[in-house]
Protein backbone atom coordinates (compact mmCIF):
# COMPACT_ATOMS: atom_id res chain seq x y z
CA UNK A 1 0.00 0.00 0.00
CA UNK A 2 1.25 3.64 -1.21
CA UNK A 3 1.69 5.74 2.01
CA UNK A 4 0.74 9.45 1.50
CA UNK A 5 3.89 10.54 3.26
CA UNK A 6 5.84 8.60 -0.28
CA UNK A 7 2.82 9.74 -2.40
CA UNK A 8 3.18 13.61 -1.97
CA UNK A 9 6.77 14.15 -3.17
CA UNK A 10 5.95 12.44 -6.49
CA UNK A 11 2.88 14.45 -7.49
CA UNK A 12 4.63 17.36 -6.43
CA UNK A 13 7.64 16.61 -8.68
CA UNK A 14 5.80 15.36 -11.93
CA UNK A 15 3.53 18.22 -11.84
CA UNK A 16 0.29 16.62 -10.75
CA UNK A 17 -0.53 18.90 -7.77
CA UNK A 18 1.20 21.72 -8.49
CA UNK A 19 -0.91 22.05 -11.79
CA UNK A 20 -4.29 20.83 -10.21
CA UNK A 21 -6.32 23.77 -10.57
CA UNK A 22 -6.18 24.21 -6.98
CA UNK A 23 -5.69 27.70 -6.48
CA UNK A 24 -2.98 29.81 -5.34
CA UNK A 25 -3.33 30.46 -2.15
CA UNK A 26 -1.20 32.14 -0.02
CA UNK A 27 -0.13 31.08 3.52
CA UNK A 28 -2.85 31.33 6.45
CA UNK A 29 -5.48 31.21 3.96
CA UNK A 30 -7.98 29.07 6.26
CA UNK A 31 -10.26 26.23 4.98
CA UNK A 32 -13.10 25.31 8.13
CA UNK A 33 -14.16 22.09 7.50
CA UNK A 34 -17.10 20.95 9.93
CA UNK A 35 -17.31 16.84 9.47
CA UNK A 36 -18.69 13.60 10.72
CA UNK A 37 -17.07 12.16 13.31
CA UNK A 38 -16.07 9.20 12.39
CA UNK A 39 -13.54 10.93 10.23
CA UNK A 40 -11.83 12.24 12.75
CA UNK A 41 -8.35 10.54 12.04
CA UNK A 42 -8.81 10.66 8.20
CA UNK A 43 -9.38 14.27 8.32
CA UNK A 44 -7.09 15.37 10.77
CA UNK A 45 -4.08 12.94 10.40
CA UNK A 46 -4.72 12.01 5.90
CA UNK A 47 -6.80 14.81 4.28
CA UNK A 48 -6.10 18.06 6.23
CA UNK A 49 -2.32 17.70 5.97
CA UNK A 50 -1.91 16.42 2.54
CA UNK A 51 -4.28 19.24 1.46
CA UNK A 52 -1.98 21.94 2.59
CA UNK A 53 0.78 20.60 1.57
CA UNK A 54 -0.83 20.14 -1.92
CA UNK A 55 -2.17 23.90 -1.86
CA UNK A 56 -0.56 25.64 0.91
CA UNK A 57 -4.46 26.39 2.52
CA UNK A 58 -4.75 25.65 6.08
CA UNK A 59 -7.32 23.06 7.05
CA UNK A 60 -9.00 24.01 9.80
CA UNK A 61 -11.77 21.10 11.03
CA UNK A 62 -14.02 20.70 13.46
CA UNK A 63 -15.32 16.76 14.33
CA UNK A 64 -19.09 15.99 15.48
CA UNK A 65 -22.57 14.49 15.07
CA UNK A 66 -23.63 15.42 11.51
CA UNK A 67 -27.14 16.19 12.84
CA UNK A 68 -25.69 17.66 16.02
CA UNK A 69 -23.21 19.71 13.29
CA UNK A 70 -25.89 20.57 11.14
CA UNK A 71 -28.31 22.19 13.64
CA UNK A 72 -25.52 24.26 14.45
CA UNK A 73 -24.99 25.45 11.47
CA UNK A 74 -28.55 26.48 11.23
CA UNK A 75 -29.00 27.74 14.10
CA UNK A 76 -25.50 30.12 13.28
CA UNK A 77 -23.83 28.57 15.93
CA UNK A 78 -21.05 27.38 14.13
CA UNK A 79 -20.00 29.52 10.72
CA UNK A 80 -17.73 27.14 7.95
CA UNK A 81 -16.84 26.96 4.24
CA UNK A 82 -17.81 22.89 3.78
CA UNK A 83 -19.78 20.41 5.59
CA UNK A 84 -19.67 16.87 5.35
CA UNK A 85 -21.88 14.45 6.47
CA UNK A 86 -22.11 10.77 6.94
CA UNK A 87 -25.38 9.72 5.41
CA UNK A 88 -27.22 12.30 2.86
CA UNK A 89 -30.54 13.26 4.38
CA UNK A 90 -28.86 15.27 7.07
CA UNK A 91 -28.30 17.97 4.36
CA UNK A 92 -32.46 17.97 4.05
CA UNK A 93 -31.95 20.01 7.81
CA UNK A 94 -30.27 22.53 5.84
CA UNK A 95 -32.12 23.13 2.69
CA UNK A 96 -34.66 25.79 1.68
CA UNK A 97 -35.53 28.89 2.95
CA UNK A 98 -36.90 27.63 5.85
CA UNK A 99 -33.51 26.21 7.26
CA UNK A 100 -31.45 28.90 6.09
CA UNK A 101 -30.72 27.31 2.63
CA UNK A 102 -27.04 26.76 3.66
CA UNK A 103 -27.17 23.64 1.27
CA UNK A 104 -28.26 24.04 -1.97
CA UNK A 105 -26.20 20.58 -3.40
CA UNK A 106 -24.19 17.92 -1.92
CA UNK A 107 -22.27 14.88 -3.52
CA UNK A 108 -21.93 11.62 -2.25
CA UNK A 109 -18.30 10.53 -2.35
CA UNK A 110 -17.47 7.57 -0.03
CA UNK A 111 -19.52 4.44 1.73
CA UNK A 112 -18.39 2.33 5.23
CA UNK A 113 -20.48 -0.09 6.75
CA UNK A 114 -21.45 -0.50 9.92
CA UNK A 115 -19.58 -3.06 11.95
CA UNK A 116 -19.60 -4.36 15.41
CA UNK A 117 -16.19 -3.15 16.96
CA UNK A 118 -15.14 -4.98 20.62
CA UNK A 119 -12.22 -4.44 23.10
CA UNK A 120 -9.81 -6.77 23.13
CA UNK A 121 -9.44 -5.59 27.17
CA UNK A 122 -12.82 -7.51 27.22
CA UNK A 123 -13.90 -10.31 29.28
CA UNK A 124 -16.39 -10.96 26.34
CA UNK A 125 -13.66 -10.69 23.85
CA UNK A 126 -13.29 -14.67 23.21
CA UNK A 127 -16.87 -15.17 22.92
CA UNK A 128 -17.68 -13.01 19.66
CA UNK A 129 -15.21 -14.77 17.70
CA UNK A 130 -17.41 -18.33 18.84
CA UNK A 131 -21.34 -17.09 19.76
CA UNK A 132 -23.72 -14.64 17.94
CA UNK A 133 -23.35 -10.97 18.71
CA UNK A 134 -26.74 -10.70 20.04
CA UNK A 135 -26.51 -13.50 22.33
CA UNK A 136 -22.74 -11.91 23.69
CA UNK A 137 -24.50 -8.55 24.06
CA UNK A 138 -27.46 -9.72 26.05
CA UNK A 139 -25.18 -11.27 28.75
CA UNK A 140 -25.03 -9.69 32.58
CA UNK A 141 -22.36 -7.03 33.00
CA UNK A 142 -21.95 -6.69 29.31
CA UNK A 143 -20.80 -3.04 28.20
CA UNK A 144 -21.99 -1.99 25.22
CA UNK A 145 -22.06 1.82 23.52
CA UNK A 146 -23.29 3.48 21.25
CA UNK A 147 -23.91 7.10 19.30
CA UNK A 148 -27.58 9.19 19.89
CA UNK A 149 -29.80 8.41 17.32
CA UNK A 150 -30.86 12.06 17.57
CA UNK A 151 -27.76 13.68 16.55
CA UNK A 152 -25.54 11.30 15.07
CA UNK A 153 -26.50 8.96 11.99
CA UNK A 154 -25.16 6.19 13.18
CA UNK A 155 -27.21 6.21 16.25
CA UNK A 156 -29.87 6.70 14.21
CA UNK A 157 -28.24 3.27 11.48
CA UNK A 158 -27.79 1.46 14.79
CA UNK A 159 -31.16 1.09 15.63
CA UNK A 160 -32.11 0.71 11.79
CA UNK A 161 -29.95 -2.44 12.11
CA UNK A 162 -31.06 -4.16 15.44
CA UNK A 163 -34.77 -3.90 14.34
CA UNK A 164 -33.88 -5.37 10.74
CA UNK A 165 -31.70 -8.11 12.88
CA UNK A 166 -34.61 -8.84 15.08
CA UNK A 167 -36.91 -9.80 11.98
CA UNK A 168 -34.20 -11.38 10.28
CA UNK A 169 -33.02 -13.30 12.92
CA UNK A 170 -36.49 -14.43 14.15
CA UNK A 171 -36.03 -12.24 17.66
CA UNK A 172 -38.68 -9.86 18.32
CA UNK A 173 -37.39 -8.94 21.57
CA UNK A 174 -33.88 -8.17 20.19
CA UNK A 175 -34.18 -4.30 20.79
CA UNK A 176 -35.30 -4.42 24.25
CA UNK A 177 -32.46 -7.38 25.32
CA UNK A 178 -29.66 -5.22 23.51
CA UNK A 179 -30.60 -2.08 23.70
CA UNK A 180 -32.88 -1.70 26.53
CA UNK A 181 -34.15 1.78 25.47
CA UNK A 182 -33.85 4.26 22.53
CA UNK A 183 -31.91 7.00 24.85
CA UNK A 184 -30.20 4.43 27.33
CA UNK A 185 -27.91 6.66 29.27
CA UNK A 186 -25.65 3.85 29.60
CA UNK A 187 -24.98 3.07 26.09
CA UNK A 188 -25.11 6.32 24.36
CA UNK A 189 -22.29 8.72 24.14
CA UNK A 190 -20.77 11.39 21.63
CA UNK A 191 -19.71 10.08 18.55
CA UNK A 192 -16.62 11.50 19.08
CA UNK A 193 -15.27 9.91 22.91
CA UNK A 194 -16.65 6.11 21.43
CA UNK A 195 -13.42 4.94 20.71
CA UNK A 196 -11.63 6.28 23.37
CA UNK A 197 -13.88 4.67 25.82
CA UNK A 198 -13.87 1.56 24.00
CA UNK A 199 -9.91 1.60 24.09
CA UNK A 200 -9.57 2.44 27.57
CA UNK A 201 -11.89 -0.89 28.83
CA UNK A 202 -15.05 1.24 29.42
CA UNK A 203 -17.17 -0.18 27.37
CA UNK A 204 -16.65 -4.02 26.20
CA UNK A 205 -17.72 -3.53 22.36
CA UNK A 206 -20.03 -0.26 20.29
CA UNK A 207 -21.39 0.48 17.04
CA UNK A 208 -18.74 1.83 14.19
CA UNK A 209 -18.38 2.33 11.06
CA UNK A 210 -15.88 0.26 9.08
CA UNK A 211 -13.32 3.61 8.69
CA UNK A 212 -12.84 3.79 12.51
CA UNK A 213 -12.78 0.29 13.20
CA UNK A 214 -9.93 -0.19 10.65
CA UNK A 215 -8.22 2.95 11.42
CA UNK A 216 -8.29 2.55 15.33
CA UNK A 217 -7.47 -1.40 14.95
CA UNK A 218 -10.81 -2.78 16.43
CA UNK A 219 -11.58 -6.41 16.01
CA UNK A 220 -14.89 -6.17 14.60
CA UNK A 221 -17.98 -8.29 13.85
CA UNK A 222 -18.73 -8.39 10.04
CA UNK A 223 -22.66 -8.02 9.91
CA UNK A 224 -24.71 -9.47 6.94
CA UNK A 225 -24.92 -7.79 3.80
CA UNK A 226 -28.69 -7.78 3.60
CA UNK A 227 -29.12 -5.76 6.69
CA UNK A 228 -25.50 -3.92 7.40
CA UNK A 229 -26.91 0.00 6.52
CA UNK A 230 -23.42 1.96 5.58
CA UNK A 231 -22.54 5.78 6.67
CA UNK A 232 -23.10 7.03 2.89
CA UNK A 233 -20.61 10.58 3.13
CA UNK A 234 -21.61 13.55 1.53
CA UNK A 235 -19.78 17.25 0.67
CA UNK A 236 -21.19 20.45 0.13
CA UNK A 237 -19.95 24.03 0.25
CA UNK A 238 -22.01 26.16 2.42
CA UNK A 239 -23.69 28.85 1.44
CA UNK A 240 -21.80 32.34 2.26
CA UNK A 241 -18.60 30.42 2.59
CA UNK A 242 -16.24 32.52 3.91
CA UNK A 243 -13.66 30.90 1.76
CA UNK A 244 -15.01 30.00 -1.45
CA UNK A 245 -11.97 29.91 -3.33
CA UNK A 246 -10.52 27.56 -0.25
CA UNK A 247 -13.81 25.50 0.01
CA UNK A 248 -13.63 24.95 -4.02
CA UNK A 249 -9.93 23.91 -3.62
CA UNK A 250 -10.37 21.83 -0.72
CA UNK A 251 -13.55 19.68 -2.48
CA UNK A 252 -11.51 19.39 -5.61
CA UNK A 253 -9.05 17.57 -3.55
CA UNK A 254 -11.13 15.31 -1.64
CA UNK A 255 -13.23 14.13 -4.67
CA UNK A 256 -10.06 14.21 -7.01
CA UNK A 257 -7.29 11.32 -7.48
CA UNK A 258 -5.23 12.42 -4.38
CA UNK A 259 -7.92 12.66 -2.19
CA UNK A 260 -9.43 9.47 -3.17
CA UNK A 261 -6.56 7.62 -2.83
CA UNK A 262 -6.28 8.86 1.02
CA UNK A 263 -9.97 7.70 1.27
CA UNK A 264 -9.21 3.65 0.09
CA UNK A 265 -6.01 4.05 2.56
CA UNK A 266 -8.27 4.78 5.47
CA UNK A 267 -10.67 1.99 4.82
CA UNK A 268 -13.29 3.89 2.64
CA UNK A 269 -15.21 2.23 -0.41
CA UNK A 270 -14.82 5.85 -3.25
CA UNK A 271 -17.93 5.90 -5.24
CA UNK A 272 -18.35 8.10 -8.28
CA UNK A 273 -19.14 11.48 -7.45
CA UNK A 274 -23.01 12.14 -7.75
CA UNK A 275 -24.76 15.53 -7.31
CA UNK A 276 -27.55 15.89 -5.39
CA UNK A 277 -29.99 19.07 -5.13
CA UNK A 278 -29.91 22.21 -7.28
CA UNK A 279 -26.97 21.27 -9.91
CA UNK A 280 -26.70 24.97 -11.12
CA UNK A 281 -25.59 25.94 -7.74
CA UNK A 282 -22.29 23.90 -8.23
CA UNK A 283 -19.53 25.93 -9.02
CA UNK A 284 -18.35 25.63 -12.62
CA UNK A 285 -14.62 24.48 -11.72
CA UNK A 286 -16.00 21.15 -9.99
CA UNK A 287 -18.93 19.94 -12.15
CA UNK A 288 -16.55 17.64 -14.47
CA UNK A 289 -15.26 16.16 -10.80
CA UNK A 290 -19.22 15.84 -9.62
CA UNK A 291 -20.84 14.63 -12.25
CA UNK A 292 -24.49 14.72 -12.75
Amino acid sequence: MVRWTTLVPVLLMTGLLGHSGVGDATAGDVVSVLYAGSLVNLMEHGIGPAFGAATRYRFEGVAGGSVAIAHEIKDRLRRADVFISATPTVNALLTGQANGDWVRWYATFAESPLVIGYSTRSAFAARFKETPWYDVMAAPGFRLGRTDPALDPKGKLTLEFIDRAARYYGRPDLRQTVLGSVDNPNQVFPEETLVGRLQTGQLDAGFFYTIEAVEARIPYVFLPAAIAPKAEYTVTILRGAPNDPGARAFVRFLVGSPGGALLAEHGLAVLRPRVVGNTASVPEDLRPLLGP
